[in-house]
């Protein structure tokens, strides 16, 4: 059977934090006259075949439904790291209150965050404001050498970096489990009938944004 990502060109890439590129676009699963032929031809060759098969789309079904669970609570996991480390830096701002300007929208996502309906690219979009974030408060303390000494300041950021460093070990778990969806709805026949008829899509990696890239690409000593 074709697959459905060889239709779409790199506009629809994903370029930010990432050398190789990461389509952007959920994409859903269709199938074509050819997969009800199939279905139609096991029935006509048997009655045997015909519940051979629609015992494996049961199963089928089953399945990635449990992938599906699994996605949901890999992305809650980083949904709930995010949420604290919005805290952190909302904190940490305001002991910078007097150094640093901060874009107020940017802590708007805390309320994302809560409200638990967060699609992919709204995920991806949290992770490259917090970095900003980050990079704005990391520019002020530089700025106010006196700061370095700030006992809750200094609290504050090795709590962001403790988890930036969960949020990086939960990414890894979840765009695993990505991989797997993406590769299972489109694994035809079985899987690939079935993700058609319940119309699920690809889901969208989490990617590093371009503020963390630039931070691992840069000289350390």
């Amino acid at each position: 059977m074709p697959n459905e990502l060889d239709e779409f060109d790199q506009s629809t890439v994903l370029k930010e934090g990432h050398d190789v590129h990461v389509i952007n676009k959920s994409i859903t699963v269709t199938v074509d006259w050819r997969s009800t032929v199939f279905q139609i031809m096991l029935w006509v060759l048997g009655i045997l075949p015909g519940v051979i098969f629609w015992i494996m789309k049961i199963r089928a079904k089953a399945y990635l439904q449990r992938v599906q669970q699994k996605l949901q609570h890999d992305a809650s996991t980083i949904d709930n790291y995010q949420q604290n480390r919005v805290l952190i830096l909302q904190n940490t701002a305001k002991l910078l209150d007097k150094s640093i300007q901060l874009d107020k929208d940017v802590f708007a996502d805390i309320a994302r965050l809560r409200s638990g309906n967060i699609s992919d690219t709204d995920r991806n979009e949290i992770q490259a404001n917090l970095d900003t974030v980050q990079r704005q408060i990391n520019v002020a303390v530089e700025a106010y050498p006196d700061l370095k000494a700030h006992n809750e300041l200094q609290e504050a950021m090795r709590q962001n970096n403790y988890l930036q460093q969960e949020i990086t070990a939960a990414r890894e778990v979840y765009n695993d489990t990505v991989m797997q969806w993406n590769a299972d709805i489109f694994s035809w026949p079985t899987k690939m009938i079935v993700a058609a008829k319940q119309k699920y899509s690809t889901r969208i990696p989490f990617v590093a944004s371009q503020e963390m890239k630039e931070k691992s690409e840069s000289v350390f000593f």
